[in-house]
């Protein structure tokens, strides 16, 4: 899952970042409402996670932008304000969800991930290939009943290949659902952790390269 987070206050902006990628997720940070508009008109973002109240352009203001779009991109609106009158004017911009300060990370981890699943073609919470079981719910994969330890950004490229159910899936689009956009597209990270999570994976091979295409899950 990729997603942007928009929040003024570097410190909190910063932190809500730290522990989204420490759940396998690719995460954009900026820090007003003009840098979001400009990071949402460049990538595709599965979540924006929107300040209400940011300098330059306002969460609201960037909101109306994304429903006039019509895209998939869904909205957790973050703000201060609690009220019911707040919660429903935020909700009737658009937002898909509603998120008030302070609030506990664990929420907002759920309420993201549940986004994500509305953002993308329903799929089950828990992947299964040739004896490899990816639960995302609870961040787990075994392969043949053995725990693998993985780390977030080789779970997260396990899953966008699990997700395409055997269809070859390009270093490129493994780079723009796995990593953020401060990763160096000519660097060799993707078949870096490719080669380490095949290592994980163990005999007989799940990942395959297929020649100036891509990788893709094939049956052992």
């Amino acid at each position: 899952m990729r997603v942007l987070v928009a929040e003024d206050e570097r410190l909190m902006a910063d932190t809500i970042a730290q522990g989204l990628r420490r759940q396998a997720m690719a995460v954009d940070v900026c820090y007003d409402g003009d840098a979001a508009l400009e990071r949402l008109s460049v990538n595709r973002y599965d979540v924006a996670v929107l300040d209400r109240d940011m300098p330059g352009r306002t969460g609201d203001e960037v909101c109306r932008w994304l429903l006039a779009q019509g895209g998939a991109t869904r909205v957790l609106m973050l703000t201060a304000a609690g009220g019911i009158r707040d919660r429903v004017e935020g909700l009737g911009l658009g937002a898909d969800d509603y998120l008030t300060k302070p609030f506990a990370f664990a929420e907002l981890v759920a309420r993201i991930q549940a986004l994500g699943r509305r953002s993308a073609p329903a799929l089950p919470p828990v992947l299964e290939h040739d004896g490899l079981v990816l639960d995302v719910g609870r961040h787990t994969a075994t392969r043949d009943g053995q725990v693998l330890v993985l780390t977030p950004k080789e779970f997260a490229v396990l899953h966008v290949l699990l997700r395409a159910a055997g269809q070859v899936v390009s270093a490129e689009d493994l780079l723009e659902k796995a990593w953020d956009e401060h990763t160096d597209p000519f660097s060799h990270v993707v078949r870096t952790t490719v080669m380490t999570l095949r290592r994980k994976l163990g005999d007989p091979p799940l990942i395959h390269t297929v020649p100036r295409a891509g990788y893709r899950l094939g049956a052992s």
